[in-house]
């Protein structure tokens, strides 16, 4: 991944615009887009109002990152495919709206370094445990770098259901169409200890799993 890339979305990020770009999409999002899509949540207050917190979704559709930003009054930041930056446009949308370039299924240490200092600053970083998008409502295997990440900085997890934007906007699809969102904030889940071992921090990333399924079975059913 190019260096500059990281670091024009970091100066970008950090401009004043930048909260006058999140703040903008949030109130669109929550007065014209949940509306459209009948959106109801379940669950907003369990994400904390301070401290570290990996807010971890499952991942069916391009709509779900921005469909999460009003659940907190907090900026969720975000890491993205690296190819959504190289058009400087949308590298720059992308940016203002908190996200930061990374490979996909990639062991990134650039990335992962970025991650660890938004949430040794105390931010809500939204990080997909899955991966990549998938279909249906059965949760993908997890990666561990949730885990780790939790355990470096010693963040909690909150597992979110997310049901309908799968239907609302498909792959392939360029914009959504009505139909009905739930969303499913669950209990947040403590981080294990940093000297942990791996098996361990693969038994946590299967309770999370575990946690992932829950949130998920229940937004398909509220």
């Amino acid at each position: 991944m190019s260096s500059d890339r990281q670091e024009r979305a970091r100066r970008t990020n950090a401009a004043w615009t930048a909260g006058l770009v999140y703040g903008t999409v949030r109130t669109l999002v929550r007065f014209a887009l949940w509306p459209y899509l009948r959106t109801r949540t379940i669950g907003r207050e369990n994400i904390s109002p301070e401290g570290p917190v990996i807010l971890a979704p499952v991942h069916r559709s391009n709509l779900d990152s921005i469909m999460l930003s009003p659940l907190s009054r907090r900026r969720i930041r975000a890491l993205a495919k690296e190819s959504l930056f190289t058009v400087p446009p949308l590298a720059w949308v992308l940016a203002s709206l908190g996200a930061f370039p990374v490979r996909r299924e990639t062991a990134d240490r650039e990335s992962l370094r970025i991650a660890q200092e938004l949430l040794v600053d105390q931010n809500v970083l939204l990080v997909f445990p899955e991966g990549t998008r998938h279909e249906g409502e059965q949760v993908a295997e997890l990666f561990d770098g949730t885990a780790w990440l939790a355990a470096r900085t010693g963040s909690e997890v909150v597992p979110v259901g997310i049901s309908g934007t799968g239907e609302a906007m498909p792959t392939g699809a360029r914009f959504p169409r009505r139909t009905r969102v739930r969303i499913v904030v669950g209990t947040p889940i403590q981080p294990l200890d940093p000297k942990a071992a791996r098996s361990a921090l693969r038994n946590w990333t299967d309770s999370l799993a575990v946690a992932l399924q829950a949130v998920q079975d229940e937004a398909c059913t509220a």
